[in-house]
């Protein structure tokens, strides 16, 4: 009976984990991670061990050819604990949970829940029998394993002078003055950092300007030479030894950095640089039907350091295979995917990188769409919902309705900001922020707030309210800054340009640009693409076309004219309008102050 309930509540998430489970009288049979496992071990008298690795990973794949099928290491398994094995992609509530332990992050849990231990990265065979023969032997918890609940926040949206000038200073003293980035091991495009200081550079600051050059150029060293798209990092604290992993979240970060930047600076290696890996994604995580995948592996024998093979051309890579690719399509993916060419297509003009993200989001709207406004993962979740979905495919709609003036992708993105604030408030009315997925109360593993999210979720929702004008929006912004404004979260990370980056447009209106003028007019048209070049990720770039009637936020009126023409609005005036596309852009300069 015991045998039979097992087989039910095993779900088994990748074929890998398939692969590597055994009904044979040593093996270890791997479970997903649900409250059934964890009443299992309650009932059993058993701890629990969480494997939480990425279909990507080489030291994924090492830990399960070399730990997992290690004689010792199965036996304790087998008698004193439930073994759990989830893929981080697939599960985005652990993921963030656990993001700091990399991949694999391997966690020790009681059968309440209490987490005991937390390892980072490969462990040994010899190392992880003895560590799970002391956890068995000493299930206490580790000093600082258990993730404590926060219970006071800070009461203001607003950063105390004192937070404000720690994350600034932590910023500079973040960069790396001989290789660019950030200081640590691992070398990579940190997005927010690079975006905040285009925005520093955008005001004059020279310094600022000097670091986002110097960090996005020498991450370039990351782009695959062959295929293109971008290398997850680089070891060793330069940018000669890359991780081959090539996975969603840095393809559409450094994607749309690069645009940014183009359309900043005017270099057009920004522009290759972008190219290189929208080709990437449309080659290699794409489907036929357009929709985007999650990752490519690292290694093309999964466990082998493929050094070598990513030395070689398109044709003798090919000769070899194809390193795997995650053909799991996910909403947050297709989101990020869609909202990075919509920047993309916003610093080229080009319809090709605008047709992709309306098709990618097509699906995500007709596949993963749920009707209260949120956003399923995967076609079935295991858990969840989760806020990251929801939050990504807001962005992705948002930016197509300043991509295009569509008012139903801004009426999808409001329903979608609704949704979050009723479904995912942390702590509740007296709390701050939001989890990052929904569970019930009684759930063994209760869902915490994390620090990206809460930033991606208040920067969206600030750019609706300023879009519409409802202040239900702003409030939303608010109470995840209040949870980012809290002293111990903001200050918790090496650097935390993301929050300054949301001070900032907390505090501030967005540059404001308005065409008057009919949507199928060709003037028009080729005004609002100018607009779109227009540098900055902080915009309200509105498309008034009279026949639509009001617009979402009628806050400035606009005067009749004969043909399309465009304003500029701030602190409460506009300019004189301009009908040339020449015009727009020294237009907003001067309005605005940019020198």
């Amino acid at each position: 009976m015991r045998l039979i309930t097992s087989l039910i509540l095993s779900l088994f998430i990748t074929s890998f984990a398939q692969a590597n489970t055994s009904d044979s009288k040593d093996g270890v049979q791997w479970r997903d991670f649900n409250d059934a496992a964890f009443a299992e071990a309650k009932r059993d008298g058993k701890l629990l061990i969480l494997d939480l690795e990425a279909v990507w990973c080489h030291w994924c794949h090492v830990m399960e050819a070399k730990t997992y099928s290690d004689p010792v290491v199965k036996k304790i398994l087998k008698d004193h604990y439930i073994a759990l094995k989830v893929d981080q992609n697939n599960r985005p509530d652990l993921a963030r949970r656990y993001q700091d332990f990399g991949w694999p992050a391997t966690i020790f849990f009681n059968a309440d829940g209490t987490e005991l231990v937390k390892r980072a990265g490969y462990i040994p065979p010899k190392a992880m029998a003895k560590l799970l023969q002391a956890i068995v032997d000493d299930p206490t918890p580790e000093q600082g394993a258990p993730i404590q609940e926060k219970k006071t926040f800070a009461s203001s949206a607003l950063l105390t002078e004192s937070v404000k000038k720690q994350l600034q200073k932590s910023h500079v003293d973040a960069y790396d003055p001989v290789y660019g980035s950030l200081k640590l091991g691992q070398k990579f495009l940190d997005r927010d950092s690079v975006e905040y200081d285009l925005l520093l550079a955008r005001g004059g600051d020279k310094q600022a300007e000097k670091r986002a050059i110097h960090t996005l150029d020498a991450a370039m060293a990351l782009i695959d030479p062959v295929w293109g798209g971008v290398y997850q990092y680089s070891t060793g604290g330069k940018w000669d030894y890359p991780h081959f992993e090539k996975i969603m979240p840095s393809q559409s970060g450094y994607l749309r950095a690069y645009a940014l930047a183009y359309r900043q600076f005017g270099d057009k290696k920004y522009l290759q640089a972008a190219t290189k890996i929208a080709g990437y994604l449309e080659t290699f995580l794409m489907s036929k039907d357009g929709v985007f995948y999650t990752s490519q592996d690292a290694d093309l024998i999964q466990g082998v350091h493929s050094r070598e093979y990513f030395d070689l051309d398109d044709k003798a890579r090919r000769a070899r295979g194809m390193p795997i690719i995650d053909k799991h399509q996910y909403a947050q993916e297709n989101g990020w995917a869609s909202r990075a060419m919509v920047s993309l297509y916003q610093a080229t003009g080009n319809k090709h990188y605008l047709d992709i993200a309306q098709r990618s989001m097509r699906w995500v709207e007709a596949e993963r769409a749920m009707a209260n406004g949120g956003y399923r993962h995967d076609k079935q979740d295991k858990g969840g919902p989760y806020l990251g979905d929801s939050v990504a495919a807001a962005e992705a709609n948002l930016a197509l309705y300043q991509a295009t003036g569509d008012r139903e992708k801004l009426k999808r993105a409001r329903k979608t900001v609704e949704y979050i604030d009723k479904t995912f408030r942390y702590a509740g009315e007296k709390g701050a922020g939001y989890a990052v997925s929904y569970a019930p109360d009684n759930a063994i593993i209760k869902p915490q707030p994390h620090i990206d999210e809460n930033i991606a979720v208040s920067r969206l929702a600030i750019r609706v309210f300023h879009l519409t004008g409802d202040k239900q929006y702003k409030e939303t912004a608010e109470r995840a800054m209040r949870y980012l404004a809290t002293e111990e979260v903001a200050t918790s990370r090496l650097t935390e340009a993301g929050i300054l980056l949301l001070a900032y447009e907390l505090a501030t209106d967005p540059t404001h640009i308005t065409i008057v003028g009919g949507k199928q007019d060709k003037t028009s048209q080729t005004l609002y693409k100018q607009a779109l070049t227009y540098p900055g990720s902080y915009r309200r770039i509105e498309w008034w076309d009279k026949s639509e009637g009001a617009m979402p936020n009628p806050d400035v009126q606009y005067p009749a004219l004969p043909k399309a023409a465009a304003f500029a609005c701030a602190n409460q005036r506009c300019s004189l309008p301009v009908f040339d596309k020449a015009d727009i852009h020294p237009m907003v300069d001067a309005l605005y102050g940019v020198k």
